[in-house]
């Protein structure tokens, strides 16, 4: 045990990794398994499974991403890239992931590439659509996301040079999903509900962790940022969005990623460690954590709103949330690269 702990950054995480693991694969495949087997209550219950085990992959590469796993970035960028597949972010690389999320870390902003918002004023019958799916709860904004993911390398917003290997990863992709339908047609159907439900997981617990401006220069390398490395306005503009202040074990339904403050005054620190870390460094009482059932307020009043917000507004968010009034921010997800 001694040799595999040598690897760690934290010598007590060879069981939390072997564990969170074993689930993800036993979720993931099992998910697939159940989606293929007939009548109603079996599926159902294997799109739950597969969706989960695709969240909890998603945010086991933000922690790879910060290199909270292992010691060596070499082998976080492994584990990370192999992760990546399983959450459907592999069109992108691992590499351009990890760069827009430091550069939002080190930034205190949300810089991006691609702005949704512009593209669909400039489309307005996609706007029209976008609009009436995201009423129905439907997260258009995201599909539009991860669709552009996808292309990224083939339009201005991605790097040419990927084209090649995009084309590989869409190739390698449609073949594993086309042998899949020849297996389970159902199963696949039922995979994109649960890609669904991953994508609204990951945006509703990204919707209300920040109140960062987005600027649309995340390769422009003479850009400035007012508030970079500016740890007083990091922790005011941040938010700790937990499941359950009185039952944390429900917090482990997204990887203890809604331990928001407490991960970003120590990035490295893995997902076991942040319900300690954030009791240290917070106790009880934290103005900045907010609750679930405000979140799910203020995500319903103001769903539409949030496809052109850039910001909560100037509110105080932890307020506005218990009011209802807190708007929503979409297509931040650290999945996508731009």
């Amino acid at each position: 045990m001694a040799h595999v702990t040598q690897y760690f950054r934290h010598s007590d995480g060879v069981w939390p990794l072997t564990l969170v693991l074993s689930y993800i694969v036993a979720a993931y495949v099992g998910g697939w398994v159940m989606m293929a087997q007939p009548g109603v209550i079996l599926p159902i219950l294997g799109v739950i499974a597969c969706a989960h085990g695709m969240v909890i992959a998603a945010y086991l590469v933000h922690d790879c991403a910060h290199n909270a796993i292992f010691k060596n970035t070499a082998h976080n960028t492994r584990l990370g890239k192999l992760l990546n597949w399983i959450t459907g972010g592999s069109y992108g690389t691992y590499e351009d992931l990890r760069y827009k999320h430091m550069r939002h870390h080190v930034d205190n902003t949300d810089p991006i590439a691609f702005d949704y918002r512009a593209w669909l004023k400039a489309h307005p019958k996609t706007e029209k659509l976008v609009f009436a799916l995201e009423w129905c709860y439907f997260p258009a904004v995201d599909i539009l996301m991860h669709a552009m993911l996808m292309i990224a390398p083939l339009t201005s917003v991605g790097n040419a040079s990927q084209r090649k290997r995009l084309l590989g990863v869409l190739l390698t992709r449609a073949v594993i999903l086309v042998c899949l339908a020849f297996w389970s047609l159902k199963a696949v159907l039922l995979y994109a509900i649960a890609y669904t439900l991953m994508l609204m997981v990951l945006r509703f617990f990204d919707a209300y962790q920040h109140n960062y401006e987005i600027v649309v220069n995340l390769h422009d390398p003479d850009a400035s940022f007012p508030y970079k490395g500016n740890r007083e306005y990091e922790e005011n503009n941040t938010y700790s969005n937990l499941i359950s202040r009185r039952w944390p074990v429900l917090n482990l339904l997204i990887l203890n990623f809604c331990y928001h403050n407490a991960h970003h005054t120590k990035p490295t620190m893995p997902w076991y460690k942040l319900p300690a870390l954030h009791n240290e460094l917070y106790g009880s009482t934290y103005t900045r954590t907010v609750g679930l059932k405000g979140q799910i307020k203020s995500y319903h009043r103001n769903r539409i709103a949030g496809i052109y917000a850039e910001t909560y507004g100037q509110v105080e968010v932890p307020e506005a949330l218990r009011e209802g009034s807190a708007v929503p921010v979409y297509g931040l997800s650290f999945l996508t690269a731009f």
